[in-house]
């Protein structure tokens, strides 16, 4: 399966530059995010730059050993948009935002996806625990919040799958978040 890294947003909540470029100890979100998909199993990271990231788009096409797909950076659903119309469904979607993926937890959410279009949540209790933002609720259900990792497929069944995971928890949208980010993988990083 292939992947879409969405990285073009403006960053306006975070308010310092380019969000995929934000170290989060001592490296750029996008680099965090990039790794994680590559040691999983998937096949093509595609990363999705737009106007907003220029900085983005040529630190991917000159170090990350990923290509790029440009949008016009007007939302994220209809750069998404943009973006699945260039690639085989299904494709796994990842925010540039969350630096503490890894490899394992991707291949959790592709060993749970079936034939249709994966939704990947987690409980606000585990955001609230944490102490990070909560800019959204899944719809209908405000006690989950969803991690902006998925799976889209052409069909019109959708699943779910609820992840209680720090690692899936922490989306980078506001300067406390990045603190957050980056006491939990010092904390890691103390503890290995």
């Amino acid at each position: 399966m292939d992947a879409l890294v969405m990285c073009g947003g403006a960053g306006t909540r975070l308010g310092c530059g380019e969000k995929p470029l934000v170290s989060v100890d001592g490296r750029p979100m996008i680099d965090r995010v990039i790794d994680a998909l590559v040691a999983a199993r998937i096949d093509t990271v595609h990363a999705v730059v737009s106007p907003n990231t220029p900085r983005t788009a040529t630190r991917i096409e000159g170090v990350l050993d990923t290509s790029t797909i440009e949008t016009p950076g007007a939302g994220y659903v209809s750069d998404l948009g943009r973006a699945l119309d260039r690639v085989a469904s299904p494709v796994l979607t990842v925010a540039a935002d969350l630096p503490l993926l890894d490899g394992p937890i991707i291949d959790a959410v592709l060993d749970r996806h079936g034939t249709g279009s994966l939704t990947v949540c987690v409980p606000i209790e585990r955001k609230h625990a944490l102490g990070t933002s909560v800019d959204a609720t899944l719809d209908g259900d405000e006690s989950l919040a969803p991690t902006g990792v998925n799976v889209v497929a052409d069909t019109d069944s959708e699943e779910y799958m609820i992840r209680d995971d720090a690692r899936l928890a922490v989306n980078v949208n506001r300067p406390r978040d990045a603190w957050i980010a980056q006491t939990l993988l010092a904390e890691a990083n103390d503890g290995a």
